[in-house]
């Protein structure tokens, strides 16, 4: 993958996370600046998504810990946690809010 499509991937990527977590009920804080997207829980915890270029990666770091993520067979797929992005996001979000999330379906 040459690093456009990688950039517009985790763009619409990014894009995609926010509308699920528009769509949990709970007060959540999101600030997308460049290469990262931060979520802030209402009991101040977070978790950090961030881009990385040289290696065409995603990085979620979360109170469970730091997962890296690479595109393959159209998923963001992490080889540590045997999860694709979708599972692993609902995961850390329900563990850092303490209620169940299934707000994204991210296969792109």
């Amino acid at each position: 993958m040459q690093d456009r499509e990688y950039e517009e991937r985790v763009d619409d990527l990014f894009n995609a996370i926010e509308d699920g977590i528009d769509e949990i009920e709970a007060n959540i804080d999101v600030d997308s600046s460049v290469g990262m997207l931060t979520v802030e829980f209402p009991n101040g915890s977070s978790v950090i998504l961030s881009r990385q270029i040289a290696n065409h990666e995603v990085w979620v770091a979360a109170k469970s810990g730091g997962y890296h993520l690479a595109f393959n067979d159209d998923q963001w797929f992490c080889r540590t946690s045997n999860e694709n992005l979708s599972t692993l996001l609902d995961r850390v979000f329900a563990e850092q809010l303490g209620k169940a999330v299934s707000s994204f379906n991210l296969s792109r």
